[in-house]
């Protein structure tokens, strides 16, 4: 089993910044990427960016530009660095963690992007 344990959820004015971390522990070892989902009110979850263990990054191509996703190897951390949000980016933010067959999920944080 994989535990995602996230921080830095909150309330910001749109415009501003956030930094948001997700630690893993557990069995890690088979870990291969780990990423952000976030789920707005009446939405659907969806991709917001994941990086693998080489480093190799993908992002929703809408977020490209203002979010960048980075991890701490030795850590078995990854953040979410988001600048310029939106009211739109208000949502919860999932972290996730997959190790091939199985996708891993946090409890996820909330993030209010005030106008």
């Amino acid at each position: 089993q994989v535990r995602l344990v996230e921080s830095g959820g909150g309330l910001v004015q749109a415009g501003g910044s956030l930094r948001l971390s997700c630690t893993a522990s557990g069995i890690i070892f088979r870990i291969n990427a780990m990423g952000w989902y976030r789920q707005a009110p009446g939405k659907q979850r969806e991709l917001v960016a994941t990086i693998t263990n080489d480093g190799v990054t993908r992002y929703a191509d809408s977020l490209k530009g203002r979010f960048t996703i980075s991890r701490n190897n030795a850590k078995n951390t990854v953040f979410l660095q988001m600048n310029s949000l939106k009211p739109e980016d208000t949502a919860v933010y999932h972290c996730n963690a997959n190790d091939g067959p199985t996708d891993y999920w946090g409890q996820g944080t909330q993030i209010t992007v005030s106008s």
